[in-house]
């Protein structure tokens, strides 16, 4: 229960991460996604996608009973399960920000929640094909990550990049973020909730594993924050604060298969490589492949999901190929991670494309321009109000809402100047 507390808490950090990393006209629109993903993730899984992932097997691809719980005893074992349903369908939220249509993403959230996620978790954790193989994934790297990841790259190529992301000779413009303290609060708040993402997965509270896990989960993180940090600065001459954010996030996906199965020091390899990973990769799916992720979302949760799994075969000191274990666990961990890719990747671009045909998926150009939180909700997140200022005259005038901060503060009258 402690686990599942923490890993809801993660949903706040997912929020302020999104919102601080885009524009602030299209804040409340985030908020209010991630609030009804967690909310709809719960109950729709409750309905459907327990008994999907958990149920009598159908030949290691399905389950067939448990829905609405009908004849589950342990409830705490659903909740804690829940919120990684949840969590995967929100890392679509980030990847498909300010242009997506809220109704439409949120049936996207339904069928991930109910079919496409719970379809891969039976492969891993409910008895499936691939836990036979022996595929190892502990917390979620490759079913909870690279899943949502891959969901979301299918997402953006069907809804296309935001508005002046790409010029028409194809260079790639950065949209700035509205609010990166914002943004840190999130990393801090995932990073936190991430000790119960972890922890929680060993379903018990044995002194001999959970220890290990939060020290695992902790030293590759900070491991790939270091790493990010040197490596931007080496890359781009500069020390860049998103990437170095994000390199966080990347190093807490790529230890989250094998938490349990490195050493402390394999830990610190694990995040030494994601962080890297994380910078070429936000580089490279912005740049070559022009997918528009405003969050960086693929990069973190795919490609550092893809390294997360690998590096089980690698660094299991049982099984590992580092460890005298061969490489069979890294061809089964190989074999793991196209599965979940290409049932995905088919999956979201069905679903996701009827959605597009049926009611489309994008608002308008100018509902686009306006933002989202007034296009989609009739309210804004943030109000900034006129400024009463006087003229020479004393007569009062409205400064132009129009206008720059910058510009209302150089139009107010000399205070110094004025009657005494």
């Amino acid at each position: 229960m402690l686990g599942t507390v923490l890993v809801f808490f993660m949903h706040a950090g997912f929020t302020m991460v999104e919102t601080g990393f885009t524009r602030s006209k299209n804040s409340l629109n985030i908020i209010m996604k991630n609030f009804l993903t967690i909310s709809l993730g719960a109950i729709i899984y409750f309905i459907v996608g327990y008994g999907i992932m958990f149920g009598t097997s159908a030949g290691g691809f399905i389950g067939t009973d448990g829905f609405f719980l009908s004849g589950v005893e342990d409830i705490g074992f659903f909740i804690f399960q829940a919120m990684f349903a949840a969590t995967c369908a929100t890392i679509i939220s980030g990847a498909v920000a300010e242009r997506v249509k809220i109704h439409s993403y949120l049936l996207l959230t339904i069928v991930m929640t109910a079919l496409i996620y719970p379809i891969v978790g039976h492969w891993v954790w409910g008895g499936g094909w691939l836990s036979e193989l022996g595929f190892v994934d502990f917390a979620g790297s490759t079913v909870v990550h690279l899943t949502g990841a891959v969901g979301a790259v299918a997402a953006v190529l069907l809804l296309g990049p935001r508005i002046g992301k790409y010029s028409n000779n194809g260079k790639s413009n950065v949209i700035p973020a509205s609010n990166v303290p914002l943004g840190a609060l999130g990393v801090f708040f995932l990073w936190f909730g991430w000790f119960g993402f972890n922890g929680g997965s060993a379903l018990a509270a044995d002194t001999t594993v959970v220890p290990h896990v939060i020290s695992t989960t902790m030293l590759s993180a900070s491991a790939a924050i270091v790493i990010s940090a040197l490596y931007s600065q080496l890359r781009y001459k500069k020390m860049d604060a998103s990437l170095t954010l994000n390199g966080a996030l990347g190093g807490l996906v790529g230890i989250t298969a094998g938490t349990a199965d490195v050493s402390l020091m394999g830990s610190i390899i694990i995040g030494l490589v994601s962080g890297i990973v994380l910078v070429e990769g936000v580089t490279f799916i912005d740049h070559k492949m022009k997918l528009d992720d405003p969050v960086g979302a693929i990069a973190v949760h795919g490609l550092c999901g893809i390294w997360g799994t690998l590096a089980v075969g690698l660094f299991a000191t049982n099984g590992g190929l580092f460890y005298g274990g061969g490489a069979e666990l890294l061809g089964i961990q190989a074999i793991g991670v196209l599965a979940a890719t290409i049932w995905t990747l088919l999956a979201v671009f069905i679903v996701f494309g009827l959605i597009k045909v049926v009611t489309g998926v994008r608002v308008s150009e100018e509902e686009e321009i306006a933002g989202l939180d007034f296009a989609e909700h009739g309210s804004q997140a943030y109000e900034l109000k006129d400024i009463m200022i006087n003229t020479p005259q004393n007569q009062p005038k409205v400064a132009s809402s129009g206008s720059t901060l910058i510009e209302r503060l150089n139009s107010l009258p000399n205070m110094e100047a004025g009657p005494k």
